[in-house]
């Protein structure tokens, strides 16, 4: 595709609209006229057989994956061939989703002569964690005297796959694995009442007839008690709710993140604390049905896996299914687990289904559940600023709801099952001190 560009208007207009005017005033001037106005078609015309020609051997490549983060400033990465290695100046466009916001839609470049490659980069924000791909790069270049510019679609391959952001979580949670007394708390070694044996030493009182070594015992000739240390290699489950009571947002403002969003980058710090503790970790996301599994490993590949999983996970306007879920995990985990739940109960039909099918899985696992606060959700005159009837009648209802949840945890805690709402600026927090809690008080 050729397009003129704005020298060759403004020879034509120098050139094309004097010179006729002229033959239109004079007819003498006619013959003068149609040559200059010749010599200039001709011109243009040899001119776009150039561009056309400047735009052979040149090629565009892009990475086949580019991986960003959330709302962190990136770039992406491209490789322009030119075969001819002559000086050339191009445009490129990018049909960039609305997505990922960039200050240049289109970039401007200067190949250099005698290269044959060239590397540019294209600086981009995405403003949404997700999937996005590209089929095509549009590439402009110049006529040699620049009246024309040759475009045509360069075809490439190429997906930007976009993280959620840990960068703010991960500074808030530095405290916890710091050896700083009462401020933080740091991983020791523990040694109880675990399933891995540690060592043997003598008894003393109070220890167990059960954790009396008896071969040992026989042949020193004096009592000899087992040790154990807590499993190095627990596991544990990270369980999403991506059903329609996910998708609200987690305070009234406009540009607030969706309780899925949150449940995503929480569910990733945790991945974090679990590989930091040699502990294995998987993921299972749900709505209406099981969405994904990724049974539960560590290592780096594995924590790449569960990011691949949960960073294009989208709410779905269904209700969640937990007979199928419980049912799920009853047959696939069969190790005893911590289970870590991410879901909003605030619903009485959901909350009332939840708690008939957790009793399937709470003798075998260790059932942490866990959602974010709703807006308004808090108990009765906790809100000094009320200033109207509606407001107090906001309130009312807000502690109505409140109210049920306390119910909930409630009946949850009598099953064995911890409940807690979170507030949404220390849920990634809360869910690594209730990680830590377990370690310490050896629950699992």
């Amino acid at each position: 595709m050729i397009v003129p560009r704005t020298r060759l208007l403004f020879w034509t207009a120098v050139i094309v609209l004097p010179f006729a005017f002229l033959a239109a005033v004079s007819p003498a001037a006619m013959d003068p006229s149609l040559i200059f106005i010749g010599g200039l078609f001709l011109v243009a015309v040899a001119d776009a057989v150039g561009a056309r020609k400047n735009l052979r051997g040149i090629g565009v490549e892009l990475p086949p994956v580019a991986r960003m983060s959330k709302d962190r400033a990136a770039s992406l990465e491209l490789r322009v061939r030119n075969e001819p290695q002559r000086k050339q100046r191009l445009r490129l466009g990018l049909p960039w989703p609305a997505e990922i916001e960039t200050e240049a839609p289109e970039l401007d470049a200067v190949l250099p002569a005698r290269s044959e490659w060239s590397r540019l980069t294209w600086p981009c924000t995405p403003l949404r964690r997700g999937n996005y791909c590209f089929d095509r790069i549009y590439v402009e270049g110049e006529s040699p005297l620049g009246f024309w510019a040759a475009r045509k679609p360069a075809p490439v391959k190429s997906e930007i796959r976009v993280y959620p952001n840990l960068l703010k979580e991960r500074k808030h949670l530095a405290a916890l694995f710091l050896n700083r007394g009462q401020f933080g708390l740091h991983a020791h070694r523990q040694i109880g009442k675990g399933r891995d044996f540690e060592k043997l030493r003598e008894y003393v009182p109070g220890d167990g007839y059960d954790e009396i070594h008896w071969k040992a015992t026989a042949r020193r000739g004096k009592p000899i008690t087992k040790v154990f240390q807590i499993e190095k290699t627990q596991e544990v489950y990270v369980i999403v709710d991506a059903s329609r009571l996910s998708a609200r947002r987690v305070n009234e403002n406009p540009g607030a993140d969706s309780a899925l969003e949150r449940f995503v980058t929480a569910a990733l710090v945790l991945g974090l604390a679990a590989e930091q503790q040699g502990d294995l970790f998987g993921i299972l996301t749900f709505a209406d049905k099981v969405e994904k599994f990724v049974r539960a490993k560590n290592g780096q590949s594995h924590y790449n896996a569960c990011r691949d999983a949960l960073y294009t996970l989208e709410a779905k306007t269904v209700t969640p299914d937990f007979d199928e879920l419980c049912a799920f995990i009853r047959l696939r985990l069969r190790r005893r687990a911590l289970l870590v739940f991410l879901t909003a109960l605030d619903d009485p039909a959901v909350a009332e289904s939840f708690a008939r099918n957790v009793e399937l899985i709470r003798r075998q696992h260790l059932v942490l559940v866990n959602m974010v606060r709703p807006p308004g959700v808090r108990p009765l005159f906790s809100n000094p600023g009320v200033s109207s009837v509606d407001e107090l009648y906001q309130e009312l209802g807000g502690h109505l709801r409140w109210q049920k949840l306390r119910e909930l945890q409630k009946i949850l805690q009598r099953i064995g099952v911890q409940f807690a709402l979170l507030q949404n600026e220390r849920l990634s927090a809360e869910l690594v001190s209730q990680y830590l809690a377990v370690k310490q008080r050896q629950l699992l």
